[in-house]
């Protein structure tokens, strides 16, 4: 159950990401899990203070929290281009959860144990933030985030990016600074090469 005021702004990227409980690389705690919604609490430099739906917090590298947009991604202020029929995106979705769901339930009911349970969800990947008529789903297919409205998909984000350092196991190398200025939000989601954003 989602703690009260709980909006996310950031999922955590496809491969998970390392935690801490203070902005101190030598006090690690348990890894996330990719795709869980996060609402970005303070920024510190590299450091990114979150809150989960469950009101646990902790300290990430914020260089690779995916930003979910408040407002529909456009270019300069026009709606998006009406493109891909999000229907046939729900529906890949919807049998990707409902194998996970069939695998659970398995799981639970001693027809699988640990190792099958692991194999047989191998592979599997569902993201899905839905805010009244917006919404943000992975598209594991083409490994990207899109953005619909109900009629139309725009591509907000896209795996590629920074995630081989993600999965490094190194905390972030820039020392804590100042948090950003109340109002001004999160930073937008940045593709990362090695040189540089």
């Amino acid at each position: 159950m989602a703690s009260p005021g709980f909006r996310p702004t950031h999922v955590v990227p496809r491969h998970g990401m390392l935690a801490w409980e203070t902005p101190d690389p030598a006090r690690p705690t348990v890894p996330l899990d990719a795709f869980l919604p996060v609402q970005l609490v303070e920024q510190r430099g590299d450091w990114a203070h979150i809150l989960c739906a469950n009101g646990w917090s902790a300290w990430v590298d914020g260089r690779f929290l995916v930003a979910v947009p408040q407002d529909p991604p456009t270019a300069d202020g026009t709606p998006p281009a009406r493109t891909a029929d999000p229907r046939p995106l729900l529906a890949r979705a919807e049998r990707a959860l409902s194998g996970y769901r069939s695998a659970v339930e398995d799981l639970a009911s001693g027809a699988l144990d640990g190792e099958s349970f692991h194999t047989r969800t191998s592979g599997l990947r569902v993201g899905l933030v839905v805010d009244g008529e917006s919404m943000w789903l992975y598209d594991a297919e083409h490994a990207r985030w899109v953005y619909a409205d109900g009629t139309r998909l725009s591509t907000y984000a896209t795996d590629d990016g920074p995630d081989a350092t993600a999965e490094s196991g190194q905390a972030p190398t820039a020392k804590p600074g100042p948090a950003p200025a109340a109002g001004t939000g999160h930073a937008p989601t940045q593709v990362v090469t090695p040189d540089g954003p």
